[in-house]
């Protein structure tokens, strides 16, 4: 079992900049990928960005050159820094871990976190 905990969402204007934590209680941490998935109000859950098995990273197109995922493998914490941050970006933004090498799909992980809001003012 894996749980996950987010932390770092909140209100922003646009154009601002949000840094989202991810602490997993896992020991094993490194061994499981890691990904983030945003829900914005009344939409499915949609892929953001994500280590692959290699340890590449992919994001999402409406993340690129905005996003930044990362983790600390010692910390057992995976981040998203998020740069320029407009209203479309308003979701609630969640951490994800699991066991297979694909990434894109939520059916693709197997343990998540409970989920931190981001609202982005215009």
């Amino acid at each position: 079992q894996v749980q996950l905990v987010e932390s770092g969402g909140g209100l922003v204007q646009a154009g601002g900049s949000l840094r989202l934590s991810c602490a997993a209680s896992a020991r094993t941490f490194s061994l499981y990928g890691m990904g983030w998935f945003r829900q914005a109000p009344g939409k499915e859950r949609a892929f953001v960005a994500a280590f692959t098995r290699n340890g590449g990273i992919v994001y999402a197109d409406s993340a690129k050159g905005r996003f930044t995922i990362s983790r600390d493998n010692a910390a057992h914490t995976v981040f998203l820094q998020m740069n320029n941050l407009g209203p479309e970006d308003t979701a609630v933004y969640y951490c994800a871990a699991r066991n297979r090498g694909v990434y894109l799909r939520v059916n693709d992980y197997d343990y998540w976190g409970q989920g931190t809001q981001v609202t982005v003012s215009s």
